[in-house]
């Protein structure tokens, strides 16, 4: 197999952080090419060749003839297969591949969508609707609860190891507070992302691309300056003028 080349398209986000925790943990070269998201750099021109969607993160495959690959789940798919050859972070056997499949997915329809909306709702939205932060703070709620059964009796979520399913979901649950969720009333998910984060791999992944963890940050002082503020109302506003209000 040839050198990797990836180049990783990003931004310190929770989804952005999944891509960059993973090639950390994986050991292998790749670059960083930081996305402000302020500035709108996703919905470039460039950038939309890679990720029509223009949503980071994405990588770009230059030892693979320049291969992008877009959508955080797939990313991780694609890094295992190509990447991960020895199954330390995926799974060989046909059950537990099924297994891990089936968490990823849970995170990827469940987890960063309902608490992307509890974020939204309880930060952003410029009225304050208590049915909208009600429905998706207890929906995310609801998901911890099937993490935290799921721990009991599991060190990790598929197959007694560390795996990109868990740090799929490990990004998310960490910025449980900025969505209004206290993690202490889940102590098998909080002490699980604890360990996660106390890995040098994941230290390191949670730092790119800008050398500063912002989410740390955020949860730490909610009153903070929020750096994801104008990027998110400036979204708002341009489904607003280009589909209707």
């Amino acid at each position: 197999m040839s050198t990797p080349k990836i180049e990783l398209l990003t931004s310190a986000t929770p989804n952005g952080q999944k891509i960059s925790i993973f090639l950390q943990e994986l050991g292998i070269p790749y670059t960083t090419t930081p996305i402000d998201l302020g500035a709108n750099e996703q919905k470039t021109e460039s950038f939309l060749k890679v990720n029509p969607n223009g949503r980071i993160p994405a990588i770009v495959d230059h030892s693979r003839g320049d291969f992008p690959v877009f959508e955080s789940g797939a990313i991780f798919l694609y890094l295992a297969e190509h990447y991960d050859q020895d199954f330390k972070f995926h799974f060989r056997d046909a059950d537990e591949k099924s297994e891990l499949l089936q968490w990823l997915f849970f995170q990827n329809a469940g987890v960063g969508p309902m608490q992307g909306q509890a974020n939204h709702f309880f930060r952003y939205a410029p009225e304050k609707i208590q049915y909208g932060i009600d429905r998706y703070q207890n929906e995310t709620k609801r998901l911890y609860s099937i993490l935290e059964t799921r721990l009991k009796d599991n060190e990790y979520l598929v197959g007694g190891k560390y795996s990109i399913a868990d740090m799929s979901t490990f990004t998310w649950v960490r910025w449980a507070p900025w969505a209004g969720i206290d993690l202490d009333k889940f102590p098998k998910l909080k002490a699980w992302s604890e360990k996660i984060e106390a890995r040098e791999a994941v230290k390191k992944g949670l730092l790119v691309p800008g050398g500063e963890d912002q989410i740390e940050r955020l949860r730490k002082d909610p009153n903070v300056e929020d750096p994801f503020q104008k990027w998110v109302m400036q979204g708002q506003k341009e489904i607003a003028d280009k589909h209707g209000k």
